[in-house]
Parts: structure tokens; C-alpha cells; sequence
């Protein structure tokens, strides 16, 4: 009998890595071994989605897996970014790893720096999400019980009060024509609080919103 292969998810605490990690679940020929996520070293918080690594810790005991919390300086440059995940990639292949999964939806630029990132390190790139179309797979997280918050949101196409909000039947109809219904083009990022792939809900809380370069972030609290 062939061995599942070990299978790192690289985890910004939003649905689609939490919908891959559903669906990876599965999958017989895969073993998810633990979560990866790269940090702000100084604001101890998730870059780009802005979410506190307390409450991305939550989610990791909360799907049973260990958090593998990789922090990175701010500024933080493309080499020393990639510097640090050659280190991460070289850690995870002597531990057995052998594939790093991503919920990449359909932005061909982003799978493509992936994979040259993941070239030569003797790690395989898994994209289990990727092609799937955004308006069905959106209303398919939702009916299956997902429950998130939008941490923030690009403010050139969305407005304020979309932060903070719930990733819901009722959003999808209130975003303007020509968003995502995943948000797939950085429209907003979200935090997954409860869903098919937790064995618990996270108590949290919606704090104040902040405006910082082009987008409102909403503090999400621990309760």
C-alpha cells in the first residue's frame, strides 16, 4: 500500500486555504502535516490579511495541526523573502515533507512564482483549488457552514464598512459587478472563524478599522 504523501498547507487563515484544507482532508493520497504562515515579525501579524497570530494559533489547534509561524522582518525584500522560505522549504523536505499546497484560485502569475520558488527544492507545488469557478465555490464554503470575517479590504473597489463583515449570502449580492466572489484579485481577505474542516468555532470579536495604504483593515480580536 503506497504511503500518502506529507503535505504542508501554506495558511493565511482565510477560506480558501481553509476550503483547501477541507478538500485535501479528502483526498486518501495526501496527509496534511501542518500549517504555514508568514508573520510580520514586529506587529506579530499575518501580512497582507492583517490577522493577530493569536487568533491564527486558534485555528491551527482548532483543525488539529501544528502552526509552523515563519516571521519576517518589515520591510522585508524579495531576497530575504525568498532566502527565508528556501530555509523553510529545506527544513520541511528533511522532515519528510514532500508537497506544499496553495489555495491559488485562477491568478496564473502567482501559481507561476510558486512554482519557480518550489523548483529545485525537491518539493511539489499543489494548487487542490485551482480553476474552480469563484460564484459556486463561494455559495458552496458558505452552505457547508464556513463562517468568516472580511479583514480587510482594498478601498479602490470596496467600500469601508465591507471590512469587518461577514463572508455571507449577503455579501456576495452586495459586491459591486466585477468583484471576485472570493475576492481572488485582492479585493478583500478574510479570517475563518468556524467551519467543516474545525473541530470548535474561534470565539472572536470585530474591532476598529484602520485605513493604511489604499486598505481597511479591521482588527479582528480574540474573545
Amino acid at each position: 500500500m503506497t504511503r500518502p504523501k506529507k503535505v504542508l498547507l501554506s495558511w493565511s487563515g482565510g477560506k480558501d486555504s481553509a476550503w483547501t484544507l477541507h478538500l485535501l482532508r479528502r483526498t486518501p493520497e495526501v496527509e496534511v502535516v501542518g500549517l504555514l504562515t508568514t508573520f510580520n515579525e514586529s506587529a506579530k501579524r499575518v501580512a497582507i490579511h492583517g490577522v493577530r497570530q493569536e487568533l491564527v494559533s486558534a485555528q491551527s489547534q482548532a483543525v488539529g495541526l501544528p502552526l509552523f509561524a515563519v516571521p519576517l522582518p518589515s520591510p522585508c525584500s524579495n531576497s530575504q523573502y525568498e532566502a527565508t522560505m528556501r530555509r523553510v522549504c529545506d527544513d520541511a523536505l528533511a522532515s519528510g515533507v514532500t508537497a506544499i499546497a496553495f489555495g491559488d484560485l485562477f491568478l496564473a502569475d502567482i501559481r507561476a512564482y510558486r512554482e519557480k520558488q518550489l523548483q529545485d527544492t525537491g518539493l511539489q507545488p499543489l494548487f487542490p483549488i485551482w480553476g474552480l469557478p469563484t460564484l459556486p465555490l463561494a455559495r458552496q464554503m458558505i452552505a457547508s457552514g464556513l463562517r468568516a470575517k472580511l479583514s480587510v479590504v482594498d478601498s479602490r473597489v470596496l467600500a469601508a464598512d465591507f471590512s469587518g463583515s461577514d463572508f455571507d449570502a449577503q455579501l456576495l449580492a452586495d459586491l459591486p459587478g466585477g468583484v471576485d466572489p472570493c475576492g481572488e484579485n485582492g479585493e478583500f481577505h478574510s479570517f475563518v472563524y468556524a467551519g467543516p474542516m474545525f473541530q470548535n468555532s474561534i470565539p472572536m470579536q470585530v474591532g476598529k478599522r484602520v485605513s493604511r495604504d489604499g486598505f481597511i483593515f479591521t482588527d479582528l480580536l480574540p474573545k
